[in-house]
């Protein structure tokens, strides 16, 4: 049962993007990816809103994502956060495990 959160950072001037490059530039991105259980670790821009960053973040378990909320890196996360004055929302997803439905097939191109 995997594990996504989609949490949107949002600030001012840029914020947001600029928060997201330096966690690129300092190697915490990687890091994170390279954790065990991390399925995936992605920013993205919505297009109406410049101010927002969506980070998806999957984990293949709670386990994963516990051991992930105790490591050193969420102390260097939480300090970009405030400085670059982010605000955040969260949601969360369990994923389904049951095959995509053949009603549901019919929508998606492969």
């Amino acid at each position: 049962m995997a594990i996504t959160v989609n949490i949107y950072y949002t600030g001012k001037n840029g914020n947001a993007g600029k928060f997201a490059e330096e966690m690129v530039l300092r190697g915490i991105v990687d890091d994170i990816r390279r954790e065990p259980g991390n399925l995936r670790y992605e920013y993205f821009f919505p297009m109406d809103d410049k101010e927002t960053l969506l980070l998806i973040d999957s984990w293949e378990d709670q386990k994963s994502l516990d051991i992930h909320h105790a490591s050193p890196m969420m102390t260097q996360i939480a300090a970009l956060r405030e400085k670059y004055d982010l605000h955040m929302k969260v949601e969360r997803y369990v994923s389904d495990t049951e095959p995509i439905p053949d009603s549901d097939k019919k929508f998606i191109k492969e």
